[in-house]
């Protein structure tokens, strides 16, 4: 008999033909997959041990890059070494201190006073506070524009003694690494005694002790809660916060401490309502300057990027060595007499390359060259076009240069020299003040005060006609900026020694330039250029294509020359400490024009050569030929114009017209010597 196949058992449906195992596929497994579940499992595993990895990995290259050992020595005291672009040592600076101060000596109120403005969980946190940068997180997002840093004391010691103050991420995970085994070495005390003892508070003053002594005459155990509560103040900007130039900053910051103080339960409120406000008692160090107007004038600033960064520091400022030499080369060489002078160069974009503040450092550092405010005369009347040229006036536009015979004010040209109707072109190349006044008037004093501030004028302004005849006092460096932004192109323009810090999107959005039109920048141009080559400032003229403006003040008090050429800005000031007239009536294109000249030649790399008798606009009206004449009897001034001749004779004038002979010195005079000289631009008339 046949055997049968076994039937399928009941309930189980036979497999269907299609639903074979497809040719070359291997045996089925005999484990089951694994569920969803715990494949995600097993991938969270990995990359949590490769997380781990590859944190071992950074821990290790920390422990190797961070100078773990050295943190545990003693601090070496500051120092900043200011170079120039070309590695060139300009100064170098040491810090003032003193003595470590011991917490155990302290009143309580003094550490309080830092903890509660910089790191009130000081006492309980492992060297990074989590909470601490969770707040100040929060409040740098909703604030309205302060912000908080969420560093730890022993972070801010990490960071300030043993790290550069670079703003990466592998710095910040260093602190993070030294604040830790800060905390494992050394007690809580010993960190604060450390970091008040080293930390910067302005002035060039590092430490607790020498920072109490400095500001308030008076060791750090004797200090008050009103005293210790400025100090811990200073410590967000100690250059800006400083009280012996900012009292009212450093006291309204000292009132942000003793509340802080308050709230952090070290003092009560009405402790705080019955507080003074803390007085100084100023000590001065025995030496205050760094040895050039350049590295004065930068240090604060390098300072405050080093921030409290120990050991010795080289700091790369702009200032070219070459440029600096041929600026103090054309200072020496000058015939100043008694008068002091003052020079800045920069880049268009407002890097400054060389900086002259004065005849002699070691008599005066005083900084003429930022610190002073003085008339910029005629030199302003840049922003007097600019503003036509904004109401949509032209060079060729004409403008009447005749007496002004209404109103209160009455300014008057140079000399009393007038010529009629003429274009704003010639008006600028021969300085005339009507015309700047009538342009004011036409503009608006408003609109002449808003182009100064678009170009980064920040003194303060007169709101009358006379500002067109440059009577507001301007520092020389905020002349030389608005120079440079025509030379640039755009404005404002920043003068600046140090290389621009990398900002965020952010600042570049907020801080960005603004561009002159085309039309305007042209026009501009095309006036700074006659009144260099063909006006008052043709003793500045170079072979190169020439801009700038002469200035002179009333009585010759300043005499100013302000212009660029070869892609640099300069400006020249003479005149004297006590505004006293300078003698000869000299202006600012004589002696000023003649120093910008011969430093800018070699700046640029110009040869230097005589300056040739040029042929003068016949329609400019102080382009006529002008010279002074020297004899044996006496000094002798001869005005030539189209009319004529007037001789002056120790103060005697004789007008001669064109058709007689000049009188004849006596017999045995010695024949005259003859040195021209250059036309006189017309002088602001204050009334």
């Amino acid at each position: 008999m046949t055997e049968m196949p076994n039937p399928a058992p009941t309930g189980t449906p036979a497999p269907a033909a299609d639903e074979a195992r497809p040719f070359g596929a291997g045996p089925p497994s005999a484990f089951a997959p694994p569920t969803p579940w715990k494949r995600r499992l097993q991938i969270f595993g990995w990359i949590v041990a490769a997380g781990l990895a590859v944190l071992m990995l950074i821990i290790a290259w920390l422990a190797v890059t961070a100078p773990m050992s050295r943190s545990l020595q003693p601090i070496a005291p500051p120092s900043i070494s200011l170079m120039s672009a070309d590695g060139h040592l300009v100064a170098r600076r040491g810090a003032i201190i003193d003595k470590p101060v011991e917490i155990a000596k302290l009143p309580a109120h003094v550490p309080q006073a830092f903890m509660a403005i910089e790191d009130r969980r000081f006492y309980s946190h492992w060297g990074v506070d989590p909470r601490g940068i969770a707040r100040a997180m929060w409040h740098n997002v909703w604030s309205d524009g302060s912000s908080q840093g969420g560093s730890t004391i022993t972070q801010q010691l990490a960071k300030g003694v043993f790290l550069s103050s670079d703003r990466t991420m592998g710095r910040k995970a260093r602190e993070a690494l030294i604040a830790f085994w800060l905390e494992a070495w050394l007690t809580k005390d010993q960190i604060l005694e450390r970091y008040l003892s080293n930390v910067y508070f302005g002035d060039n003053v590092y430490g607790l002790r020498a920072a109490s002594l400095h500001y308030f005459d008076r060791q750090p155990e004797r200090l008050t809660i009103p005293q210790a509560a400025m100090l811990a103040g200073l410590l967000k900007a100690p250059s800006r916060l400083a009280p012996t130039s900012n009292l009212k900053g450093a006291r309204a910051r000292a009132d942000l401490v003793t509340q802080a103080m308050v709230e952090a339960g070290y003092i009560s409120k009405a402790q705080r309502d019955q507080l003074a406000p803390a007085r100084l008692d100023v000590r001065e160090s025995p030496d205050a300057t760094s040895g050039t107007y350049f590295a004065d004038w930068v240090l604060p600033e390098a300072r405050d990027r080093a921030g409290a960064v120990y050991g010795a520091q080289e700091v790369k400022t702009t200032l070219d060595w070459r440029i600096q030499r041929l600026a103090e080369a054309a200072i020496r060489r000058a015939p100043l007499g008694g008068a002091q002078v003052a020079l800045v160069a920069m880049k268009p974009d407002g890097s400054v390359v060389a900086m002259i503040g004065g005849k002699n450092y070691e008599k005066s550092s005083f900084n003429r060259a930022v610190q002073a405010k003085r008339q910029p005369g005629s030199t302003f009347k840049l922003f007097v076009y600019l503003a036509a040229f904004r109401a949509g006036m032209t060079p060729d536009d004409m403008i009447e240069d005749t007496p002004i015979t209404t109103g209160t004010y009455r300014p008057a040209n140079h000399g009393g020299k007038y010529r009629g109707r003429i274009t704003l072109r010639q008006a600028f190349a021969a300085s005339s003040n009507v015309a700047a006044v009538r342009l004011t008037q036409k503009v608006g004093v408003d609109n002449v005060i808003k182009v100064a501030r678009d170009l980064g004028v920040t003194a303060p302004l007169t709101e009358d006609l006379s500002l067109a005849l440059g009577t507001s006092e301007i520092p020389l460096v905020e002349l030389a900026e608005a120079y440079a932004s025509v030379a640039a192109g755009a404005y404002p323009v920043l003068a600046h020694g140090l290389p621009p810090e990398e900002q965020g999107w952010f600042d570049r959005l907020m801080k960005r330039q603004r561009h002159f039109s085309d039309d305007q920048l042209e026009m501009i141009r095309d006036l700074l250029s006659s009144a260099a080559n063909r006006g008052t400032g043709s003793a500045a003229a170079l072979r190169t294509s020439t801009f700038g403006k002469t200035g002179t003040t009333q009585d010759s008090r300043d005499a100013i020359f302000v212009g660029y050429a070869g892609g640099l800005v300069t400006a020249v000031w003479i005149g004297n400490d006590d505004n006293a007239p300078l003698p000869g009536g000299a202006a600012g294109g004589g002696v000023p024009a003649r120093i910008w000249r011969n430093f800018m030649a070699g700046a640029i790399n110009e040869p230097v050569e005589k300056v040739p008798e040029e042929e003068q606009d016949p329609d400019l009206v102080n382009a006529i030929a002008n010279v002074s004449v020297e004899t044996g009897i006496g000094n002798v001034g001869v005005g030539v114009d189209q009319g004529g001749m007037t001789v002056t004779i120790d103060g005697n004038q004789i007008r001669i017209p064109s058709d007689q002979p000049l009188p004849m010195p006596p017999q045995g005079t010695p024949p005259p010597r003859i040195t021209p000289t250059q036309p006189q631009e017309s002088e602001p008339q204050q009334q």
